[in-house]
């Protein structure tokens, strides 16, 4: 199984960026999909996330200005950033837990700048 991330790169602050996961097998099978930040000397921090059936839960730092959603014809999931800071800046990852039991699978990473 494979995840690769697009849609990475330098904005503006107060700009958007959409993030983008494609997923190498049907997104059916997949049980949570979520996105991941780090930026230097942080950890992994989650940023948002989006169960089988739906429901989302975000962190608080990006709640209001960030949204993740998902495609299932096109086994893609999303992640809309809005009203983007400089503090958003980082290597963003897309994971997903698939099967039972699940197993964890990872994207390569796609760095976001946020500049002020």
């Amino acid at each position: 199984v494979q995840l690769v991330e697009s849609g990475g790169g330098l904005v503006q602050a107060g700009g958007s960026l959409r993030l983008a996961c494609t997923i190498s097998r049907s997104i059916f099978s997949v049980n949570a999909m979520r996105w991941y930040r780090q930026a230097p000397g942080n950890q992994r921090e989650l940023v948002a996330a989006i169960a089988s059936g739906g429901s989302t839960n975000y962190a608080d730092s990006v709640k209001g200005r960030f949204t993740i959603s998902r495609d299932n014809a096109q086994n893609t999931f999303y992640l809309q950033m809005n009203s983007l800071k400089p503090e958003d800046t980082a290597n963003y990852y897309c994971n997903a837990d698939i099967g039972l039991p699940p197993i964890v699978y990872w994207g390569q990473g796609t760095q976001v700048t946020v500049s002020s």
